[in-house]
């Protein structure tokens, strides 16, 4: 899910200076925290003190914290906020797609739109997923092409070592552009979303603590590695996407890396909105798949939905930006201290509240800007 924010993280250098380096750290620790409270809240101690898993889902957590209110109004919350973010995260996958192929074979009489319908077809046998077995080998081909992306550019930019200069970093900023580089670099990190799944599949659920530290310590590394070098490299001539700097001969191998890239990351967004449609309609155990036939319908209504939407919703992006703002910044920041809050309250120290606390604070002030930076685009889009 990474890989397209990632790309736009050299672009986000340009508009941030030297802040962006320390926001590239600070929100890959951020992230980590809120991925570790995140998981706490799905444990409770038993009468001997030990930790037991007393809820699966994010879904759980938000009902165990709303029950007062309502049984069922935090889950209904949670899942509509999850299924928009991964729908609009499969749709934009879709739109990618396109645009890769589009540019990726200029000559071919065929416009964006239909190269999208093209990649579609590739994605048809994502109805017949069934388990999440599968979507992690893909997940794990998508990695690998993803440091094959991460090879290519950082290699291309260390021949290009005798141009570097350290003055191309700027002091003065912009208050909207920063914002936007704040934007792309913290959702560069998010994957809340699919955390008690994982977490809950891991063979040693006790090693994940120790996972999260560490692929958010390599991500830190790489992407701050990744985003130094192609800037030294282009400084103000960096584009939004840094492949489209590159020599045309190794645009064209890179844009076929990101095509896979995307055909692979589809399926996992796409995997996680489906089942949670489908245990909301079936009122069932879901894993079990009593209903072979409202699973295929759930999850075909789901493709077309993605397709329909690319082919027809005006200024995706805008849009994308919009409800990234408000879904992605709840799901991040906002939902997991919040929860945490509530649920460990009589158990925090006054350091963890205040740390819950700031970034509840840092969560909505990143949200609301991102809101205004989005309304703000369609309304000149729109004139």
């Amino acid at each position: 899910l990474q890989g397209i924010f990632v790309l736009g993280l050299p672009y986000a250098l340009l508009h941030s200076g030297y802040s962006g380096l320390l926001l590239i750290v600070l929100a890959a620790a951020l992230c980590c925290y809120t991925g570790k409270i995140l998981i706490a809240c799905l444990y409770e101690e038993n009468e001997d003190g030990r930790l037991v898993r007393v809820r699966d889902t994010y879904e759980d957590i938000a009902n165990a914290c709303c029950k007062k209110l309502s049984p069922s109004l935090g889950g209904v919350v949670v899942n509509v906020t999850q299924v928009v973010e991964l729908i609009m995260t499969c749709i934009l996958y879709l739109v990618a797609s396109g645009n890769l192929l589009s540019h990726s074979f200029p000559y071919v009489p065929v416009t964006e739109k239909t190269w999208s319908v093209i990649a579609f077809v590739t994605l048809l046998p994502c109805i017949f997923i069934r388990t999440l077995k599968i979507v992690s080998k893909l997940s794990q081909l998508c990695s690998l092409v993803h440091f094959v992306i991460i090879f290519v550019v950082i290699t291309y930019c260390l021949t290009q070592m005798h141009q570097w200069s350290w003055a191309k970093f700027r002091l003065s900023l912009e208050f909207e552009d920063f914002l936007v580089s704040v934007g792309v670099i913290i959702f560069s990190y998010t994957s809340q979303i699919f955390l008690p799944t994982l977490e809950g599949n891991m063979k040693n659920p006790g090693e994940f603590r120790c996972m999260l530290n560490w692929t958010h310590f390599f991500a830190c590394i790489l992407k701050t590695a990744f985003a130094l070098t192609a800037f030294l490299t282009w400084g103000e001539k960096t584009k939004e996407v840094i492949t489209d700097n590159l020599p045309s001969f190794l645009e064209t191998l890179v844009n076929l890396c990101l095509l896979t890239k995307a055909l692979l990351s589809y399926p996992l967004p796409f995997f996680a909105a489906t089942e949670i449609v489908y245990s909301c309609v079936s009122k069932d155990n879901h894993s079990n798949y009593r209903f072979p036939l409202l699973a295929l319908t759930v999850r075909g209504s789901f493709l077309l939905l993605t397709l329909l939407m690319a082919m027809f919703t005006p200024h995706f992006a805008l849009l994308m930006g919009l409800s990234g703002s408000v879904t992605g910044a709840a799901m991040t920041f906002l939902l997991p201290s919040l929860f945490h809050l509530k649920l460990k309250w009589k158990k925090l120290s006054f350091l963890e509240k205040c740390a819950d606390i700031s970034v509840f604070i840092l969560g909505l002030l990143c949200s609301l800007a991102g809101i205004v930076c989005s309304i703000k685009g369609l309304l000149e889009v729109f004139g």
